[in-house]
Parts: structure tokens; sequence; C-alpha cells
């Protein structure tokens, strides 16, 4: 399923749109200022960002820039209430793909967002750490002919530590990511979801080690 991240500081458009794209089949985030949003971006895991120019803390371009200097390559489309061509140009330049003023229509929303993502098309289409690669499609972790498919929960929580590679991530980043700020998982889901990804990584023959670091959290190391 595609994901998607809005970010953008008036929550009931925020949330309009997030209940629009969900209703079409997406998975979606809304983050409602730049600060937060340029964090959850960074995390990798999106196909798209739907971002706003005008917002409190950093503003849409500051967002762009910062996200496409961490080398992330997704999709951004940029919202904005200015028409002027000086914006447009401003935004192209900080690294947004689109750009769509408001007030927009829903179906030329969804025709851009459509367009965004057939363009992206498979340009990752696995994450590899050590010896071991992480399909995206398929959702397996391959080690040489061997692999082994891993749950929702599993891919989500291996593809976010296979971002981070060596930085640590820490539990409550993995709870909110993979289960969601809403949900009643705790702590422990998150050891107990490690220790699955531990097993199959061993089964596998995987040279990658999940590292706990007290505190700090988890990162992968190369035995």
């Amino acid at each position: 399923m595609m994901k998607i991240l809005i970010i953008e500081d008036e929550k009931i458009l925020a949330d309009s749109l997030k209940t629009l794209l969900e209703g079409k089949g997406f998975e979606v985030e809304a983050v409602y200022d730049g600060e937060t949003g340029k964090e959850y971006a960074e995390l990798g895991i999106y196909d798209l960002l739907i971002l706003d120019v005008m917002m409190p803390k950093m503003d849409g371009y500051e967002v762009a820039r910062q996200v496409r200097s961490q080398r992330c390559s997704t999709p951004i489309l940029m919202l904005t209430a200015k028409s002027e061509v000086e914006d447009r140009i401003k935004g192209l330049n900080s690294g947004a793909d689109y750009y769509l003023t408001k007030p927009f229509d829903t179906a030329e929303l969804l025709a851009c967002i459509n367009a965004l993502l057939r363009r992206q098309g498979n340009q990752v289409d696995e994450l590899v750490f050590g010896n071991t690669s992480l399909d995206l499609s398929s959702g397996k972790l391959i080690c040489g002919e061997k692999s082994v498919r891993l749950s929702a929960k599993e891919f989500d929580v291996m593809r976010l530590l296979m971002q981070s590679k060596d930085r640590n991530l820490s539990k409550e980043a993995l709870l909110a990511r993979v289960w969601g700020y809403d949900s009643n998982a705790v702590e422990n889901h998150v050891e107990v979801y490690i220790g699955f990804l531990r097993k199959k990584l061993r089964s596998i023959g995987s040279d990658i080690s999940i590292e706990a670091i007290r505190r700090l959290g988890y990162h992968l190391e190369v035995k």
C-alpha cells in the first residue's frame, strides 16, 4: 500500500485530505507543522509528501530543501495559496516536483498524485544492509539463496531499521511510526517484534544484527 505524508498546518484541510486519500486506498499520516513534517519525511518510509508552503516553525520551502539535502528522493507535491510564478519557481527550486494552488479541485489533486507516483515507479524497490536485502514489493528479507516473508508489522519495523542503518531508532519512534500515536501498543510490542526479526535474520544466515542500546533504542550492525 502506498504511504502518503501530509504536512499542512490547516488541520481541517489536512484531515479532510487524509480522509479523501484513505478512501482511495492510500495509507496516510498527517502532521501539522514543518518541523514535525521534516522529521517524519526524513524517515524515508513515504511514497509521496504533500507539503503546504505557509506553516509555523518551518515553511514548506525549507522543509523541502532540508529533506532533499538528506538525499531523500520522495516526490513532493507542494500546496500553496500563492499562484505567482516566482513562488512556483521557488518551490521547484527547493525540491518540489509539482505545485498545486489552493483552492484546488479534488480530481486535479488525485491526477497529480497518480502522476507523481507513476513517475517514481520502482525507483527504490529494495533496501540493502550487510549481505541482506529487504524487497519492498514482496515484503521478503533475502540473503543469498534464502529468503523469509515478513508480516506487515515486521516489515514496517525492518524497513525503518534498514533506512536508519547504524543510527539509533528509539522505541517511541518505532511505536509512533509503526503502530501509530493512537494505538494501545506499548514498548513491549517493539521488543517482541525485534525478537521475531532477529530469529528471521538468523534463519536466512544474515550478517545483520539488531543491537539495542539502553534508552537510545535500536540500530543495525554487520557482524
